[in-house]
């Protein structure tokens, strides 16, 4: 039985190694030879390194795994398509490009549930360190509620205090949020996808709401956490939010590497007076005018 490009590109998009620039040359490398998704099946590894840059890590753990990460990619999309669940790899013309403008290794899959409008919105994300002081928190839930109410979109976490703090205000108004998740969505949402992500958010709305609001994951729907998990959905983060807030960023800190891969993209970044940041400011982060 021949495989479809599209089963193709979710199978090599599930293969540790394989990322978004990969996948991407793979699948353009194909469509100038007129190779056939069963023809690329037939490459060894050896030719994959020349042919298509890929190193030898990848390239051995798509060559002895295929078969398994094709069943995988087979059995995922049977599962997906009836929850309304889409996915984008990077080599689709709808794949997010504000996520490549921001990040260097982009996500070679990412699955999408609910709103796919909002990934055009113009979205908002608040970055604060871990263990946020009182303070802090309290300028989260501030700032959120204010560009919230400007009708801006808020880009969010779900398992983090900080997180929670900003992702629990569009709920007040009814208004949309986008959450990236650090594992596959029937971890965080449930087999049947409907469960708010969070206690607190449950004392708002006890169910998920697709036509309002929209979840991404990078990781498979069924994966659970693993260790690289907040660093990439941060990243993720980074780069569905057309503009930044940092609120008490580490120097050194992820939340500071965030803010500086936004600025070297374009975007906005803005911090409170009550939390300035010198570093960032040299940069061209600016102080936070709700109005601006």
């Amino acid at each position: 039985m021949s495989v479809s490009r599209r089963t193709l590109s979710l199978a090599l998009a599930l293969t540790p190694g394989i990322g978004g620039k990969s996948l991407a040359r793979i699948l353009s490398r194909n469509d100038v030879m007129g190779r056939s998704p069963d023809d690329f099946l037939a490459l060894g590894p050896d030719c994959l390194r020349e042919e298509y840059r890929l190193t030898a890590k990848p390239a051995s753990a798509w060559c002895s795994a295929q078969q398994e990460r094709l069943r995988e990619a087979q059995e995922l999309e049977s599962r997906l398509t009836p929850l309304g669940v889409q996915w984008v790899t990077a080599a689709d013309a709808h794949y997010p490009r504000r996520i490549e403008a921001f990040d260097p290794e982009p996500p070679g899959v990412l699955f999408l549930y609910g709103n796919l409008r909002l990934l055009e919105a113009d979205t908002f994300c608040c970055l604060c360190s871990r263990q946020a002081s009182r303070e802090a928190s309290d300028e989260i839930e501030k700032v959120t509620e204010e560009l919230v109410l400007q009708g801006k979109v808020l880009v969010s976490g779900h398992d983090t205090p900080e997180y929670q703090r900003s992702a629990v205000v569009p709920l007040r108004f009814g208004a949309p949020r986008v959450l990236a998740i650090d594992r596959g969505l029937f971890r965080v949402l449930g087999p049947t996808l409907d469960q708010e992500p969070f206690r607190s958010a449950r004392l708002w709305r006890y169910r998920f709401d697709p036509l309002t609001d929209l979840v991404v994951s990078r990781q498979n729907p069924d994966a659970d956490y693993h260790r690289n998990g907040n660093r990439l959905r941060d990243r993720l983060i980074g780069g569905l939010s057309m503009r930044t807030h940092v609120v008490e960023a580490r120097t050194g800190g992820n939340a500071e590497s965030l803010a500086k891969l936004a600025l070297v993209a374009g975007r906005p970044v803005t911090f409170s007076p009550r939390f300035p940041h010198p570093l960032l400011e040299s940069l061209g982060a600016r102080p936070f005018d709700p109005l601006a």
